[in-house]
């Protein structure tokens, strides 16, 4: 069988492929620019990729699509799922590390770290020590637009350094939300004005899509800040980027980029009290070997013909072709 990827995994990932499998890794995001390699692929791995219609109805023996992680806004699910193609996904792979990143992110924003740094390295050690920015976080409220597996894991964690969470998911009902420790919201812009800290863990949806705009950070107190480890896209960044220039709202931690890599004209990279990372809380060793054998393991599964559960789409097991 063979495999495309388009970028290579982890070596434990691609030993664990390579023993079963041909491997041709493009090291190119975009299949439709190696579509002659698709043409006799039995399945085409993903990380920082996508594959739209195109590809995927050009890739005549193509099987299954995995995706290492949760996200899959990258892929055409109704065209794979239009043709029996199931694309495997690593839901838990990579909980707590994406969980630690947003708390880290809390932390450096709120003893005011990259200023401190920047301060300090200059020469500008005394004014730099004297900004008075600096706070605890102990009692602070933290509240999460969605409370998944992700948003429960970094909920666990600010409630174990003493903050106070609350949550909006429609997904969940408010006794779910209560047994996970947090207070209940039914709208999370009834939330946005109660926090300290938001923090983003939704799915990039046609509805997720500018779910925070400019309106939405007008509602935020002056001191909150706001972090998105989940989608690009999900947040206006102009609208951001004009909310932390203006000192509407005091800081932010973004993850994550609408285009990636960001241009370098993104309105975030020259904005002020911004903390901006490489799309990499998922890329902690552990998440990475995690995320890597679990996809690979989904992939063998389909290839054999098992209905494996993580996928994005399980009514692809209705097609013909899983009678």
């Amino acid at each position: 069988m063979k495999f495309v990827l388009s970028h290579g995994l982890c070596p434990e990932g691609m030993e664990k492929l390579q023993s079963k499998a041909e491997v041709f890794v493009a090291n190119d995001g975009n299949p439709n620019n190696y579509i002659d390699r698709m043409q006799d692929a039995d399945a085409v791995i993903l990380r920082i990729a996508k594959i739209d219609r195109r590809a995927i109805e050009n890739s005549p023996n193509l099987k299954v699509i995995g995706k290492t992680g949760v996200g899959y806004d990258g892929i055409d699910v109704s065209a794979a799922s239009e043709r029996g193609i199931p694309v495997v996904i690593t839901p838990g792979a990579n909980n707590r590390s994406v969980a630690e990143h947003a708390v880290a992110m809390m932390f450096a924003l709120s003893k005011n770290l990259l200023e401190g740094h920047a301060g300090t390295v200059k020469g500008n050690f005394m004014a730099a020590r004297g900004l008075g920015k600096a706070f605890e976080v102990l009692g602070k409220k933290a509240g999460f637009i969605g409370l998944g597996a992700i948003g429960r894991e970094t909920a666990r964690i600010c409630r174990g350094i003493g903050m106070e969470t609350l949550a909006y998911d429609p997904f969940l009902t408010r006794e779910q939300i209560e047994e996970e420790g947090c207070a209940w919201r039914a709208d999370y812009e009834e939330m946005l004005g109660e926090c300290d800290f938001v923090s983003v863990h939704v799915p990039l949806l046609p509805e997720t899509k500018g779910m925070i705009g400019e309106r939405h950070l007008a509602q935020m107190k002056k001191t909150a800040m706001i972090i998105n480890c989940a989608r690009g896209g999900i947040v206006d960044e102009q609208a951001l980027a004009d909310a932390l220039n203006s000192g509407l709202i005091a800081g932010a931690g973004v993850d994550v980029f609408g285009e990636e890599p960001p241009a370098a004209d993104n309105p975030l990279l020259g904005a002020k009290n911004v903390l901006v990372s490489p799309h990499s809380a998922a890329q902690t060793k552990e998440a990475v070997v995690n995320m890597a054998l679990m996809c690979v393991e989904g992939c063998f599964a389909v290839l054999n013909g098992t209905k494996w559960p993580h996928v994005a789409d399980r009514s692809v097991y209705g097609h013909p072709k899983w009678s």
